[in-house]
């Protein structure tokens, strides 16, 4: 079961993706991408090893997405974020709260053996 900060974090994810392909230019007209890439956000913050504590993602040490699916939602990030302020301003002032978080510290069965 997911809290609020997760909650949050897939709301501005699911609202990024959406302004991203409505509105750019570049985006693919193929709907069921988005929807699988949101899903996979979406199943990438249940298992976030940090929980409700999880720091942003672009300062999180723990890369949980693959590399192809992060290049992507790296693009959709630099495209709608500035964009989400006029259309989502409280998601977005959050999301800066939240991006300002310090990085809480791995938990225990996470990090490397020595």
């Amino acid at each position: 079961m997911s809290g609020n900060r997760i909650d949050r974090e897939k709301l501005t994810i699911r609202r990024m993706i959406a302004l991203y392909q409505r509105r750019c230019p570049d985006a693919l007209s193929d709907e069921a991408h988005y929807q699988a890439l949101n899903a996979y956000a979406d199943k990438r913050l249940d298992k976030c090893v940090f929980g409700e504590e999880k720091p942003a993602c672009k300062q999180c040490p723990v890369h949980c997405y693959q590399p192809t699916k992060r290049e992507e939602m790296k693009q959709i990030m630099r495209w709608a974020g500035p964009r989400m302020l006029w259309r989502h301003p409280i998601l977005t002032v959050r999301h800066l709260i939240d991006d300002r978080r310090p990085v809480p510290e791995l938990p225990e069965k996470y990090r490397p053996k020595k």
